[in-house]
């Protein structure tokens, strides 16, 4: 079995994930009667209703996905910054906000997100490898709370800007703590070879420069090592480490108030199981009870990811000599993930035939007779597939076909390659499913480039 979700589906033979749909954190969306519902709300529906490519997110999952990680770590009263990159649809914002979230953002369009979401300024972390100047100065004059510094020159900037400004900025650094988290290539941040970051070692001489700046606080230190990151013992690895680096700044007289450890936990995506909630916790918590730090994490998969689907609609059938391909008006514009990290996404028909719903979400779940298929879409790309050598019930021409744990990096990832209008969006809420994206019209693509 592979250490990451983000695996190549081929990579996962024999795998064995425990029980059925209902217990795999999809607890939101079930088979009712043959077809599959969204809080009880029909999928077929609302792809009749909104049309097809449809994102499609439950308002009670994304509460209870937050719950779980706010209560698991509630011994040390964390902030909660969710990762804005993660789905940053601003009703979904605002759903979680009520639930008392923080946010993370990584440019300062998703500050200004949050921002549009009714979030205070001063709950909103800034971090981000290339944070420009003029963005800088922009979080600056709104407010924002806490930057996440990651290279001395960026310090520098932030130095600079809030001395103009004459404004107090509070900051974190954050430190590269050369942790593998065992993950994607793509999504590993925490290495030494990685663009994140400070080398732990260098870290001291950057607290020391700006120990006695006027207007920049320097006192966190921030941590992020990847996703996601299915086990807890990089987790330990990484705290473990940098409470070392706070007691000798402590030493070294450096006031170090607050510890920000990141995101990057994991979830269900069907072909391996990641920890729990209370499993990170029960790892992390007792390493930061008795540290007098303030804690802040940055939860976005583990929260977003199962909390959506993707609904798309099967256009044409098509065989050749070895393969059966099933295509489909959903592609590699919508969802990205299998494109470029060989992700596998369970799919399965909306309302398959004989009512059959599967047992399990894993790459080697079988139907009986059933031929496999690739599920590809119209992109004129090979690589425009959501699934390769899946063996599903027999499906036709109109049928619908859901791509589960597609709430996090998916909407949010879409593009207008080939001039494709990017999908809806739609939040079941408990009085039903509305409308928070309308589907993008080629008028919209086009604004951009008239009158010039």
């Amino acid at each position: 079995m592979p250490n990451s979700s983000y695996g190549s589906e081929f990579d996962a033979p024999g795998a064995t994930p425990d029980g059925d749909l209902e217990t795999q954190l999809m607890d939101t969306f079930d088979f009712t009667n043959g077809s599959l519902c969204c809080d009880s709300h029909s999928l077929s529906d609302i792809a009749d209703q909104f049309g097809t490519p449809v994102y499609v997110y439950s308002a009670r999952a994304f509460r209870e996905h937050y719950a779980a990680l706010r209560d698991a770590f509630a011994a040390i009263e964390p902030r909660l910054c969710f990762s804005i990159k993660s789905c940053h649809n601003v009703h979904i914002l605002r759903t979680l906000l009520e639930c008392g979230s923080s946010f993370d953002a990584v440019s300062i369009g998703e500050v200004r997100r949050a921002l549009e979401a009714g979030a205070k300024a001063s709950d909103i972390v800034f971090a981000g490898v290339g944070k420009t100047p003029a963005e800088i100065e922009a979080a600056v004059d709104l407010g924002v709370g806490t930057f996440n510094a990651e290279s001395a020159a960026e310090l520098d900037v932030i130095a600079a800007v809030a001395n103009k400004a004459r404004k107090n900025v509070r900051a974190a650094l954050r430190i590269n703590p050369d942790v593998d988290a065992k993950t994607h290539p793509h999504t590993t941040t925490g290495k030494d070879e990685n663009k994140f970051g400070i080398e732990i070692g260098s870290s001291p001489a950057l607290f020391q420069k700006h120990k006695d700046d006027p207007y920049l606080s320097l006192v966190g230190i921030h941590l992020h090592i990847g996703s996601p990151v299915n086990t807890v013992a990089p987790y330990v690895e990484m705290v473990t480490k940098a409470l070392e680096l706070v007691v000798k700044l402590k030493a070294d007289g450096v006031n170090i108030d607050s510890i920000n450890i990141g995101g990057g936990y994991g979830a269900e995506y069907g072909h391996q199981s990641s920890a729990t909630p209370r499993e990170y916790a029960d790892a992390i918590v007792p390493l930061l009870k008795d540290s007098g730090l303030k804690v802040s994490l940055e939860p976005g998969r583990s929260i977003s990811a199962n909390a959506g689907i993707l609904i798309t609609r099967v256009v044409y059938l098509k065989e050749s000599r070895t393969k059966q391909f099933v295509i489909v008006d959903g592609s590699m514009t919508d969802l990205i993930r299998p494109a470029l990290y060989d992700a596998y996404h369970f799919i399965w028909p909306v309302s398959p035939a004989g009512g059959v719903a599967p047992s399990d979400r894993s790459p080697a779940y079988r139907i009986e007779g059933a031929r496999p298929v690739d599920i590809v879409g119209p992109v004129c790309e090979s690589s425009d597939y959501l699934g390769r050598n899946r063996f599903i019930p027999a499906v036709k021409q109109g049928d619908l076909l859901a791509v589960f744990s597609a709430g996090a990096y998916g909407a949010v990832m879409g593009s207008q390659y080939n001039t494709r209008c990017r999908a809806a969006e739609v939040l079941v809420e408990s009085d039903g499913p509305r409308l928070i994206r309308r589907r993008e019209t080629f008028d919209d693509i086009m604004a951009c480039e008239r009158n010039l």
